[in-house]
């Protein structure tokens, strides 16, 4: 969580890496109707910015960088922050937040390879989160939005899960894995860094309010039949449905 109001990027450089990232989840959907989607979209921004070849060539993955995300105001802000933080750290990034006038934003930093995959699989998760929530209904108004918050930190809580399973997975099973967790805790220092010196001062967050634990159930059930399998964590199998 972050106090500082700064954007990290140019205008150019935030409009180039909307374009690279709708690139990359035309790439990484297996559905047509949305890779089309994505890909008109990002021809779109292409043409109205006058962006040439060069600015949209390939980059370098392990360059460190940070995006920024809108996660919109309201009640559910905190939970969709706690989806993005969550696939996040399971990718070796560091993610952080900032309250502004328009809204919620949150910054995503870690290797460029990295920020990718957590903004293309974010994107799906929520998607699903919020149309499973928006689907819970309950006596009253009040009641309705406290279950579905709830619902929304099971499901994010649920999904981290997974998410941290496959990576330990990924590491027991390294011919060496006693390398690879020093060099892992070395990187996701490296990121924190790198996220301060971008953003300054990053300070806590003030507690979530209680959830309702018949909520946080339902939304891990939710989330355990979630599609998480479009994208990948470095050199670990996608998972699939169950």
């Amino acid at each position: 969580m972050d106090d500082h109001s700064r954007d990290p990027r140019t205008a150019d450089e935030a409009v180039i890496a909307k374009v690279r990232k709708l690139l990359a989840m035309a790439e990484g959907t297996d559905n047509t109707d949305e890779a089309d989607a994505f890909s008109r979209k990002a021809a779109d921004l292409i043409i109205r910015h006058r962006l040439s070849p060069e600015s949209l060539a390939a980059v370098d993955p392990s360059e460190l960088v940070m995006h920024e995300l809108e996660i919109g105001r309201g009640a559910y802000v905190r939970a969709r922050f706690h989806l993005l933080s969550g696939i996040a750290g399971a990718h070796g990034c560091f993610a952080t937040f900032a309250t502004r006038l328009h809204g919620t934003v949150a910054h995503v930093s870690g290797h460029r390879r990295d920020v990718t995959t957590v903004e293309i699989m974010y994107a799906s998760l929520h998607q699903q989160m919020a149309s499973r929530a928006a689907g819970q209904r309950r006596s009253t108004a009040a009641a309705t939005q406290r279950f579905r918050r709830s619902f929304m930190f099971g499901f994010a809580d649920e999904v981290a899960a997974m998410l941290t399973l496959a990576r330990e997975e990924a590491v027991a099973e390294h011919p060496d894995p006693g390398s690879v967790l020093p060099a892992l805790l070395a990187e996701a220092e490296r990121v924190r860094t790198f996220a301060g010196e971008r953003l300054g001062r990053i300070v806590s967050a003030r507690p979530v309010a209680p959830a309702v634990r018949d909520g946080v159930v339902a939304g891990r059930r939710a989330a355990a039949e979630a599609d998480i399998g479009r994208a990948r964590l470095r050199s670990v199998p996608a998972i699939e449905r169950r």
